[in-house]
Parts: C-alpha cells; structure tokens; sequence
C-alpha cells in the first residue's frame, strides 16, 4: 500500500479589514491572539499538527514574514515560509503549495488551510481530516462542509451527494456562491453544508487539474518557483512570473469545474472569524449576552461585544453594539453592521490615514518599538530590542536621535565609536551619523529614543547593513 504524507500548506495572505482596528495591514488578524492566548496562525499550525507531523508550508506577505517566524519559533514548531510579492487569491497559493510538496513527496497530500479560522473541537477536526485524507489518497480533491447552524449570507454553499464514495466521504453534487437571506434559508433546510475553504489533495492531482482548467495558474506558480530567491530562512517567490498569474480562488480554479470534488461534512466548532459579530457568537457570554475582553465595565447593556486593549471602556444603556477600543483608535459600530467595518477602514486607506495599517507599536525582526508622543520637529519612542537583536547600521537625512537606556544594556555604534551603555546611561546620534544599536544581554533592552528634526518619516533610513536581509 502506498503511504502518502500529508504536508499542511497555512494561507496566510489575508489583511482581515474587518476586524479593525485589532487587525491592520502590518499586522492582521491572523497574527493576533483574538480566542486564545496564542495567535490564530499558531493554532492554525498546532491543529494541523494533529493529522501530521510533516513541518508545515506557509505563503504569506512579505510584511509578515519576521512575525511569523518569530511565532513558529515561539511553539517550536520549524517551517517554510514562502513570501508571496502580491496577493492573488487562492488558487495561485495553492498551486505553490501544491508544487513544493510534490517536489518534497511524489505521493503527498496537501492539507490547505487558511491561517485565521476558529476550530472548537480539535479532535472532530483530526477524525474529519483522516476521512478525507482516505478519500484525497485516492484522488479526491475533498473539501471540509461545515454544519450549517443558521442562514448566514456571507458563506459558499455545498451540496453533497446522497452516495458516500468512502466513510463519511460524499461526492459534491453542487457548489453556489454566497446567497441572500431566502435562499441561504432555503439552503439551510435542504442540507447544504457552508464552505470552510479547507481542503485536501493530492498534489499531483491537483496540479494535474490545474494543468486541465487554469494552465496559466500552473505556468506562473512553475515559474515563480523556478525564479525564486532564497532570503535568509525565506523563499522569495519571483514578482514578474508570480503576477502573471489571474486572481482567482481555488473554488472557481478548479472545485467547481472537476469531477473530483469530494466532500467531508464536518461539525467542530468552526468559525472563519470575519467580523467583530463573529467574535461574538464565539465568545463566552455574560447573563446579558455580552462578551468582554480587557478592563470593560458595563451597566444595563445588552448583547454587546466590548473590547478594551489599553485603558477602561465603560458603556451604559447599550444594546447590540461593537466597542474595540486600541491606544489609538476606538470604533463604536451596530454590531448587524459590523461587515461594514471594511468600507470604513477603506475610507482610511483612502485619507491616507496611518491606521489603517499599523498601530502605535510597530514589530521589526529585532523587537518593536512603540510611539510615545510627537509635534512639530519631535517624536518619542520607547524601542525594545529582544537578546541577541541588532538593527541596522544605517544614518538619517533629516533626523537626529538622542538614546536613553532605561532597562537591559545596549551595545551603540556611533560613526567610528563603539560604546556599551546601561540604564540611566544616555547617549546623542548626530545627524547623518552612522550608527547601530544591539543588545548583547539577555534580558530586553528598551531605550527611549528621541528624534528631532524636519521630517521623522521611517523612510528616512538609509541601510548600509543588515543582518536580517532588508533594504528598505
């Protein structure tokens, strides 16, 4: 009998807009532990390692590539991570995907997930994974069909045949796109199953589907690969033959024109987390039907969904509301309109405001670093660089810098000199100097650094080195 290894294959490409100002661009709801004290990709990655022990593939934005590898590093968990240059759905990742365990395992079997669902009951999941893991070593292309539990409109639908083709295996007898409430309604009463967007194949099946029904999508993921870079622990999938590649998802590429389609209906407590009213049904609620997280105090609210990351948010008299509540931003939003959470932060975008993409404290590969205050020719930071990190060595046009040590012991190169500082101990980097800063300790090194000068933007670094492979 011949064994067939299942690699998991993690989608992280996606930015969760709606679920701001928790999630932005730089660091998106993937990367954040909203259920559990731990991300969601980690536990993505920890529940996949419950049908495998194969060490998980994972695409993901450039922008998230240190995070990522700094959070597998934290479970001990080894990976591959693959940078995508741009996002072009599903299906081009999946053929990436597909490619490289095809090139590590001619028999091998890919488990797809995206990186940021909620899944209660680990064990259904594990027992639906072995059914189709049987079904895929065939040459099923299977897809996992949540039990529909109301008329939700913003989910696929799939219809599964009447005859099983392995235990608890059914061929799809349908696939339709997100419906309207009477049809979604409908679908609900006759059976249908809502769409996971988590599958498993064969990965020289899939490619040879793919060849069949999308041959552009199969040339550029070849091509890509054949042209990738490797950068540090990464691999650097090439931009030009990447783009060539339409923008489509692995439902359009393939499960709805193949007669492979397989699917395995499921119950496990899933949850693809798109919305702050999804993080309310899955949340635990009060006798209120409220759900609260961090320093909130209610009085005579109802149904609420209330989260506080720095500072108390108190409400009173409310009902059916969304409060999220960051060191910079607050939304307020009726929670039957908390889908509209992304035209707002697409507003945002467009006002070219700084918070629809990162928050107040930024992550960078040696630590992160947090703004405290700024006016006119000055900003504060409090910078916090982990042991053993180094940041560039790099120099400004514009700006000067005056460094205080207040935790830890920081190793400083400035132009020629090269000094060792501990708390309370302070030092001034002139304009157009040189200089690094490291952390030879331990334990964290924090500083709070002080800029002046007439433009502050993070653009004006000027790279000359640097141990983490980037130029800009």
């Amino acid at each position: 009998m011949t064994r067939h290894r299942i690699i998991p294959v993690i989608l992280s490409g996606g930015m969760g807009t709606r679920l701001w100002p928790l999630s932005r661009a730089l660091v998106p709801k993937q990367l954040l532990p909203l259920v559990t004290a731990l991300s969601m990709i980690q536990e993505t990655v920890l529940r996949a390692a419950s049908l495998t022990a194969e060490p998980p593939i994972i695409l993901c934005n450039e922008e998230h590539r240190f995070m990522i590898a700094q959070q597998m590093q934290d479970i001990g968990v080894p990976v591959r991570i693959v940078l995508e240059p741009e996002a072009r759905d599903t299906a081009p990742a999946a053929a990436i995907g597909a490619l490289l365990v095809e090139a590590a395992s001619p028999n091998g079997i890919v488990l797809l997930l995206p990186a940021d669902h909620v899944i209660e009951n680990t064990d259904s999941f594990a027992d639906a994974g072995l059914r189709a893991a049987a079904a895929a070593s065939t040459g099923n292309i299977v897809t996992f069909g949540m039990k529909a539990t109301e008329p939700h409109t913003g989910y696929g639908y799939i219809l599964p045949g009447t005859d099983a083709l392995s235990e608890g295996v059914f061929r799809v007898d349908k696939f339709v796109e997100k419906p309207d409430s009477a049809t979604a309604a409908r679908y609900l009463s006759e059976g249908y199953l809502w769409n996971s967007g988590m599958f498993m194949f064969r990965a020289d099946i899939f490619r040879e589907e793919l060849a069949a029904f999308v041959p552009d999508i199969l040339a550029a993921a070849k091509a890509s690969l054949a042209a990738a870079t490797r950068d540090a622990d990464f691999i650097r999938l090439d931009k030009s033959a990447f783009a060539a590649s339409p923008r489509i998802s692995v439902d359009r590429a393939v499960m709805e024109r193949t007669s492979r389609a397989a699917v395995v209906p499921a119950d496990i407590g899933w949850n693809d987390v798109g919305s702050w009213s999804s993080l309310w049904q899955t949340g635990a609620q009060d006798s209120s039907g409220n759900v609260v997280s961090g320093d909130v105090v209610l009085h005579e609210s109802r149904n609420c969904y209330v989260r506080s990351e720095k500072g108390m948010v108190a409400l009173v008299g409310t009902e059916e509301l969304i409060v999220v509540a960051t060191d910079d931003a607050i939304l307020v939003a009726a929670k039957d309109r908390a889908q509209d959470v992304k035209d707002l932060v697409d507003k945002l975008k467009a006002g070219a405001r700084t918070e629809y993409a990162s928050h107040t404290q930024v992550y960078r590969p040696w630590g992160d670093y947090r703004t405290i205050d700024s006016g006119d020719r000055f900003q504060v930071k409090q910078i916090t660089v982990k042991p053993g990190g180094r940041l560039s060595l790099q120099y400004h046009h514009h700006r000067a810098e005056h460094w205080v040590v207040v935790q830890g012991t920081a190793r400083v190169t400035c132009g020629d000199k090269i000094m060792t500082l501990h708390e309370n101990e302070s030092t001034f980097i002139p304009l157009g100097t040189q200089h690094r800063l490291e952390n030879p300790g331990d334990t964290p090194l924090r500083i709070i650094e002080v800029q002046s000068g007439a433009y502050l933007g993070e653009d004006d670094i000027v790279r000359l080195e640097d141990v983490y492979g980037r130029t800009s």
